[in-house]
C-alpha cells in the first residue's frame, strides 16, 4: 500500500510545480500583452517566493497539528483556485496576488510530503521514496512545458491557467476521498505496518488525529541545531539552480539564446528528464549503499555532494551558442540539480521525532528564500538582456550549498531532544 500512497504524492508533486512553472511558460506571451518588463516579470515570478518562504515554518506547524488528509486537501484546493484567476489578470496587480496566494497555499506541501514518507516507509526505503516523489517535480515538467508550450500557443496564455487550476482542483477531492495515514488505512495489512514501524517509520499507533500543540520552544529547538543549519542552507544554495529553470529558464532560450519555438520545446524539456534521472538514481543507489553497510555520511551526503559539483556547469552555456551546446551544458547542470535532490532525506533523519514537520518547514523556508532573492536578482542582472552575469550568480550559490553539507552537516543522526 505504500506504494500506491507514494504514486499520489507524486501526482500531487507534479501538479504543485506545474502550478508553480506555468507562469515561466507562459510569460513571454503576458509580457507582451501586458507591457510587463523584464524587472517586472522578475517580481512576478519572485511573488510565489515571497509567501512561498515565509509560510514554510506556519505550513510546518500545521502540518504537524492537522495532519496529512484533508488539510492536503485544503491545500490543494487553494493553490488551484488561485491558478484559475490568474488567467483573468488584466494587469500586473492580480496577477502578483495570485502568486501570492499560490505561494502561501503551496507552502505546506513539501512538509506535509515528507511527513507522509516518514509515517509510510522504512528508513532503508526512504531515500528512494523521497527521490521518487521528488523526480515528479521533473519528469512532470519534463513532459509538461512542451505541452503547455503548445496549449499557450494554440489557445493564449489564459487558457494554461484554466486548465492547470482545473486539474488541481480536482485532485484536491481525491487526495481527500483515498489519503490515511498507516494505522487508519484500511488496505494496509498488519505485516506492512510491521515492515514500516520496525524499519523506522513513524507509524504512531495509536496517536490522535491531532498532533500537540504548537511551542515557541520547539521553534527554538530547531532553529539552533548545527546540523539543521548545514541542510539548510544547502537548500537555499541548491535553490538558485532549480528557480533558474522555473522561471527564466524558457524566456532564456526563446529571447537571450534565439531559438526558434520547436528548438526551445525540445531545449526546455530535455534538462528536466535529465533532473529526472538524476534524482532517481542519487535515491535509489544512496538507499542501495545504505543496505550493502557503507557508511550513511556517505551513501547520504556523496549524491548530494556530487550533484552540486555537476550542477556549476551551467556556466559553460555562457561560452557557446549552438543550440545543441546549450542544451548540452543545462541539462548536464540540471542534471546535478536532480542528483541533489534528495536533501529532504536528512530532514527525515536528522528532524526532533515530534518536529518533523516544523523542521522541514524551516529547511524549506530557508531554502525557499531563494525563490524570492533568485529571480529578482536575475531580473536585475539581465536587465540589458545579458543573461551572462546570472549563471555566474548561480554558480556562486551553489558554491554555498557544496560548503554547508561539508562543514557544517556532520554525523548523521537524529537530533534527540525533548519537544
Amino acid at each position: 500500500m505504500r506504494y500506491g500512497i507514494l504514486a499520489a504524492v507524486f501526482v500531487s508533486v507534479v501538479i504543485n510545480y506545474m502550478d508553480r512553472s506555468n507562469l515561466s511558460v507562459a510569460a513571454s506571451f503576458i509580457a507582451d500583452e501586458l507591457k510587463l518588463d523584464n524587472v517586472q516579470l522578475g517580481y512576478l515570478f519572485s511573488a510565489f517566493g515571497m509567501t512561498y518562504a515565509f509560510c514554510q515554518i506556519p505550513g510546518g506547524i500545521l502540518a504537524d497539528r492537522f495532519g496529512n488528509r484533508g488539510f492536503y486537501s485544503l491545500c490543494l484546493i487553494l493553490w488551484s483556485l488561485a491558478t484559475v484567476l490568474q488567467g483573468f489578470a488584466e494587469g500586473f496587480l492580480l496577477l502578483f496576488a495570485m502568486r501570492i496566494l499560490v505561494g502561501i497555499s503551496e507552502a505546506p506541501s513539501y512538509p506535509l510530503n515528507n511527513r507522509i514518507v516518514t509515517r509510510w516507509f522504512p528508513e532503508n526505503e526512504r531515500a528512494g521514496a523521497i527521490a521518487t516523489y521528488t523526480s515528479g517535480q521533473f519528469l512532470g515538467l519534463a513532459f509538461l512545458t512542451p505541452a503547455l508550450m503548445a496549449l499557450v500557443e494554440g489557445l493564449g496564455w489564459r487558457a494554461l491557467f484554466f486548465v492547470t487550476g482545473g486539474i488541481g482542483l480536482v485532485w484536491g477531492l481525491v487526495w481527500f476521498i483515498f489519503y490515511r495515514d498507516p494505522c487508519q488505512h484500511r488496505m494496509v495489512n498488519q505485516a506492512e505496518l510491521a515492515l514500516i514501524e520496525q524499519g523506522g517509520g513513524l507509524v504512531e499507533r495509536g496517536a490522535s488525529k491531532k498532533g500537540e500543540p504548537f511551542k515557541w520552544r520547539n521553534l527554538l529547538i530547531v532553529l539552533t541545531q548545527r546540523k539543521l543549519w548545514g541542510i539548510y542552507l544547502g537548500q537555499f544554495g541548491m535553490g538558485a539552480t532549480i528557480m533558474f529553470f522555473l522561471t527564466w529558464f524558457p524566456k532564456y532560450l526563446k529571447d537571450y539564446k534565439g531559438m526558434e519555438p520547436l528548438e526551445s520545446r525540445v531545449a526546455a524539456a530535455i534538462p528536466f528528464i535529465c533532473a529526472f534521472a538524476g534524482v532517481l538514481l542519487s535515491g535509489h543507489v544512496s538507499d542501495f549503499l545504505v543496505r550493502r553497510g557503507t557508511s550513511v555520511n556517505v551513501a547520504r551526503k556523496a549524491p548530494i555532494i556530487t550533484g552540486l559539483l555537476f550542477s556549476m556547469t551551467i556556466i559553460g552555456a555562457n561560452y557557446v551558442s549552438d543550440p545543441v551546446w546549450v542544451t548540452f551544458f543545462m541539462s548536464t547542470a540540471f542534471f546535478g540539480n536532480g542528483l541533489a535532490s534528495i536533501t529532504w532525506v536528512f530532514v527525515s533523519l536528522l528532524a526532533p521525532r515530534k518536529l518533523i514537520g516544523l523542521t522541514g518547514g524551516t529547511f524549506n523556508f530557508i531554502g525557499g528564500l531563494s525563490a524570492i532573492l533568485v529571480p529578482i536578482a536575475i531580473g536585475y542582472l539581465a536587465r540589458e538582456g545579458d543573461f551572462a552575469p546570472a549563471l555566474v550568480f548561480i554558480c556562486l550559490m551553489t558554491l554555498l550549498a557544496i560548503a554547508s553539507y561539508v562543514f557544517l552537516v556532520g554525523d548523521i543522526k537524529r537530533i534527540e531532544v525533548e519537544a
